[in-house]
């Protein structure tokens, strides 16, 4: 770098222990329709500040060609990214998915078959930057291996960043997603904090949009191996393993001391008048008679 900008530039993408938060890169294709334009302005109204908005048509099909993605992604920095396009044979086309090393991991294609908008709803809504509370609800998230990489993906596009400690008062948005009858269907939500009588608050949801209805298309995923790849975290990382410490079921935890041998003939133990020694006992110990004292004239 021939800048102190430029270093400082360069820095922020050094590899790190901890990653930063992932953002996320929302572009409209070239035959983007109004629906898929609303979609993309709520999803980046949800996402804020971690994401970033294309407002411009790209010409572009992420299935054929996915070199632009890794494009923009390399440009702005984003490892998620989420594709909108529109056409007679797949309308209201979503493509969400996500990079490793600014390449193309993998990504689900999703149709929007029904959409309520975020002005649509005239109730409050969350400040931005909040970070969601994510429900999955549906046997298909944990039996299909594509819809276990949707929810994967769903919790890394929305999971926003990692924080050390949590205010109950912070937990005021939901965001639920329902895997039923081959759909999927996404509902937001705003926690209502009531008065109960007791210290903990009566909870009440009252939805805030927006709400999408959608349908699984096409999947491109990565390898097992190249999956397995991008879990992998450095060795600093990954805890230490304490021996001679071991867990019960219940959870008790138990600890192995180990000492050296201890010599149980010099314990002290409770003097007694019963267990005091004789004179002779002690001198057979000592390895002789021991003298008298003479009496002193």
């Amino acid at each position: 770098p021939k800048t102190k900008r430029a270093k400082r530039f360069l820095e922020k993408r050094e590899p790190k222990l901890k990653e930063n938060t992932k953002n996320a890169m929302l572009i409209k294709g070239g035959n983007a329709n109004l629906t898929v334009t609303e979609v993309l302005k709520d999803i980046y109204a949800v996402k804020k500040p971690f994401a970033v908005l294309y407002k411009k048509k790209n010409i572009t099909r992420p299935f054929e060609d996915q070199t632009s993605l890794e494009f923009f992604s390399k440009k702005s920095d984003c490892s998620l990214f989420l594709f909108g396009s529109h056409n007679k044979k797949r309308p209201n086309n979503l493509i969400i998915g996500r990079m490793f090393d600014y390449h193309v991991l993998d990504m689900i294609e999703l149709g929007v078959e029904k959409f309520v908008s975020l002005k649509d709803v005239k109730n409050s809504k969350c400040p931005e930057g909040t970070k969601p509370m994510l429900i999955f609800a549906g046997d298909m998230f944990d039996v299909n291996e594509e819809y276990r990489r949707l929810k994967s993906l769903l919790i890394d596009f929305f999971r926003g960043p990692s924080v050390p400690s949590i205010r109950l008062a912070g937990l005021e948005y939901v965001l639920h997603f329902t895997a039923v009858d081959g759909k999927i269907y996404m509902r937001s939500y705003k926690v209502l904090l009531k008065k109960s009588g007791c210290k903990i608050p009566r909870i009440e949801l009252e939805e805030m949009g927006p709400s999408l209805d959608l349908v699984m298309r096409r999947t491109h995923l990565a390898s097992d191996d190249l999956y397995k790849l991008s879990l992998k975290q450095p060795k600093a990382l990954k805890p230490k393993k304490k021996k001679n410490i071991s867990h019960d079921v219940f959870g008790t935890t138990y600890g192995r001391i180990h000492m050296q041998k201890q010599d149980l003939g010099k314990l002290q133990t409770r003097k007694m008048k019963g267990l005091k020694k004789r004179p002779a006992e002690k001198s057979a110990e000592d390895g002789g008679v021991s003298p008298k004292k003479s009496k002193s004239a």
